[in-house]
This record gives C-alpha cells, structure tokens and sequence, in this order.
C-alpha cells in the first residue's frame, strides 16, 4: 500500500481534508499517512484529528508523525506539499506593498515573487531530501506561488513533480452558477498557467455553449442588482457575477479560471486606478485575509471536535484537496482520470515558453501523470498570459542564483507593478521588501 507524507500537515485548511479524501477510498485505507509539521502543536493536534477518524471508522491505516521529515520520507510513494514559510512575513510584504498601491497576492507580483523567494528554497530542501530517501516518488504542490515552485523543482531537482490547485474548478462552478447549468452536465478544456487558465471549450450537455453565454453577457452587467466580487451571502460566500470575468470573457472571448481574486493582479487593466477598483468591486481583492475571525472560529470549532466525541465523517463531498486523492488512487487502481496541473511545458503550449510551468489537463492512470497536447493558445489568450511567465522565468533564476538584481527585473515587468509605478519607485519598494526578508536572503548579492 502506498506512503504518503503529507508536509506542512499543521494546516488544519488542508490536511484534514485530504486525509479525509484518501479514507473516502477503501483501496487506500490500508495506506501509510505521515504528517510532517515544524510546529509541534498544530501537528499534534492533526496527529489526534488522524487517529480519531481511522480508530472511529475501523481502518488500519498506519499513521506515523514528526517535525523532522527525515525520519519518514525514506520508502515514500507520494510527498504532498502545503508549507507555509513566513506566514507573518506575508502580512508585512502586504503592508509594503499596498503602501506602494500595489495589492497584495501570494502568486504574481512584488508579493508574489518574494513569498516565491521564501517557499522554493525550503520546497528545493524538501526535493533534494527526497533525491536521496524516496528518489521515484511523485511531489504534489499544492503551495503558492504554484508556477514559480514548481518551475525551480522543474529545472533544479530530478524530482517527479506536479503542481495543483482548485480553481478549474471553483471557475466552473461560478459559470454554471451564473448561466443557471448543472455542474454534473458541464465539461470543459483548460489550459494556461496557473490562475490564469482559459476554458478553451466549455460544453454542457456535449454541446458548445460559449454561444449562449456570449449572448447571456452581451448587456451590461454591471447594472445587474448581484453584479461585483465582493457581493456575499449570510455565511459570507460571494454570490456576486465576478465583472472581472465576464469583461475578460467579452473582450477576448473565452472564460478564465482566476476570478477577480486573480485575474487584476496578472493583468494592468483593472488595479491601476481607485475608480477602476470601484468600478469593478475590487475593494477587498489582494487583501491578506487568513486569521479572520472565521478562520479562528473553524480553528476553535475544529479543537472541540477533536477533543470531544463528535464522529467526523467520510465522505465524498468536493474538497479542493481532492486532486491530489485522486492522483493517487488512479495509480494505485488504474481507474483512469483526466485533471489539470501544473507541469514542464515541453512542447505541450506551442505558442507559450517552452520550459516554463503551464496549467495543461493530464491523464492520470497505472502508469502515472500523463500531460496533454494543447497546441497553440488563442493568439490573445497567449498575449496576455506571456509577460507574467516573464515575472515568473526571472523569480526563478534570481532564486536559484540568489540574484537580488533578477528579483528586481522580475517585479520591473510585471505588467500591473510597471502600469502603476516607475523604475524607481520599483526599486524603492523592492529595497523595502529586501530589508523587510532579510532572514529569508541570507547570501543574495
């Protein structure tokens, strides 16, 4: 039965889902989870979660715990990844930024690149351990910045790898939301890089139903009485028509899976000016929202469960660890699937670079993760998506090479930084950032 160690298993956000996705599949009960977390007190408390919910249900899964990942990752089939370096550094990178009227965002931009700086170094630690204890296991990311990770395991690791994230998803579910479809009838063909992916087909009920959604959106929607990202419900799910998607959707033809929480940060069209942010209900978009109130309030209520005698159960509802579950079910039963993550673009996007990190469907089966072909992007959808690969080739280097001056050039072409700031602010703000990292660069020139 397979190994599986799950790093950064202190975020109770994740693991508790994901092992409660491995449970939902009797053909990996019999599985090794081993939950590795430097801080010993959320991993203890996901430690008794694991145990709780095997012992209740009657499994013999076999659980192994550590804060040092050494001592399990040797024998291991799957590594799943969900660190979180520097959690309070990322607030003090949101205040620097936003200082300099640039949101915050844990995957593109001046945050984006240093939280990069910060996760690829230790996630390269991890892969090179691996080398050594566990050299033909998979590596499955699920940290952000997806694409700057994933890239530098890539080009500077001999680890297989694949990034994933939930937003296929989610962007499905606010489109058949707006049209007024079944999740169940939809089918669809997503390609680009991560959280700014296009669905390049979108089908329901075998059909091309791009046509009914062109004429859906054809008015203005900004008059609609739900229309904006910030737009919520009573348990503070938005429920607002993101106008951010429907604009790129009516200007370049094809719908996004980055939403508003992504998409104004990728491109400089949305952010640049306080009308426009009012405009399109940006105002809470790039703001570090993790410790709100309802995330303690979960945390709290996750403590009492555990400690209490409330039964958790398995189920198969979506959690958006799922993929992960998925990879290694498919492998261990051969049940074929068809998911997309975050691989080497070898010739896979014609018209992107080849070598950089593109959000592409993958067969999943017996033999392991199997890319699609896509060809050529839509000429638009290339265009746009070309100069954040851009950012993300010269965080890369500059990470690897610990070269403070590609760090800089990666922020300096990020396309909504340079249509807000000049050079100078740039690199005003840059410096700011530096010194605010200065445990994290220890030896960049």
């Amino acid at each position: 039965m397979p190994k599986i160690v799950i790093i950064g298993a202190g975020s109770q956000h994740f693991a508790k889902d994901f092992i409660t996705d491995v449970l939902m599949y009797p053909e990996l009960r019999d599985s090794t989870i081993a939950l590795v977390d430097i801080d010993k007190e959320r991993l203890e408390l996901m430690t008794a979660f694991t145990k709780k919910i095997v012992k209740q249900h009657g499994f013999n899964t076999k659980i192994e715990s550590t804060t040092n990942r050494l001592e399990v990752l040797e024998g291991a089939d799957y590594v799943v990844n969900a660190i979180e370096t520097g959690w309070n550094q990322a607030r003090i990178d949101r205040e620097i930024t936003n200082k300099h009227g640039i949101p915050w965002d844990d995957t593109i931009g001046p945050a984006g690149v240093f939280k990069g700086l910060r996760q690829t170094q230790v996630i390269l630690d991890i892969c090179h351990d691996m080398e050594k204890l566990c050299p033909s296991s998979w590596f499955m990311n699920f940290s952000n910045p997806q694409a700057i990770n994933c890239w530098s395991i890539n080009d500077y690791t001999r680890i297989k790898s694949v990034g994933l994230c939930p937003n296929q998803h989610g962007g499905v579910e606010r489109i058949v939301k707006d049209a007024g479809i079944s999740f169940d009838e939809v089918s669809y063909w997503l390609a680009g890089i991560n959280h700014f992916s296009w669905y390049l087909e979108f089908k329901w009920r075998g059909e091309d139903y791009y046509p009914i959604l062109r004429e859906k959106f054809k008015g203005d929607v900004f008059s609609w009485p739900n229309a904006g990202w910030d737009r919520r419900d009573a348990n503070g799910n938005r429920v607002g028509v993101d106008l951010v998607e429907v604009e790129m959707f009516k200007t370049f033809g094809y719908f996004t899976n980055g939403s508003s929480g992504h998409i104004p940060l990728y491109v400089p069209y949305f952010m640049k000016r306080p009308e426009l942010i009012e405009k399109y209900n940006l105002g809470t978009v790039g703001i570090f929202s993790a410790g709100t109130k309802r995330m303690k309030d979960q945390d709290e209520e996750f403590k009492r469960q555990v400690k209490s005698d409330y039964k958790f159960p398995i189920t198969n509802d979506f959690r958006w660890s799922i993929f992960a579950a998925n990879i290694v079910h498919s492998i261990k039963t051969g049940i074929p699937r068809r998911i997309n993550c975050n691989v080497k673009n070898k010739g896979i996007i014609t018209n992107l670079l080849e070598g950089c990190c593109v959000e592409v469907p993958c067969l999943v089966d017996k033999e392991g993760i199997h890319p699609c072909y896509v060809g050529d992007l839509p000429p638009q959808c290339a265009a746009l998506i070309r100069p954040s690969i851009n950012v993300q080739e010269l965080a890369v280097r500059g990470i690897a090479e610990k070269d403070k001056t590609k760090i800089l050039q990666a922020i300096l072409v990020d396309p909504l930084t340079s249509a807000v700031l000049t050079i100078d602010e740039i690199r005003l703000m840059v410096e700011e950032l530096f010194q605010a990292n200065k445990e994290y660069v220890q030896g960049f020139k």
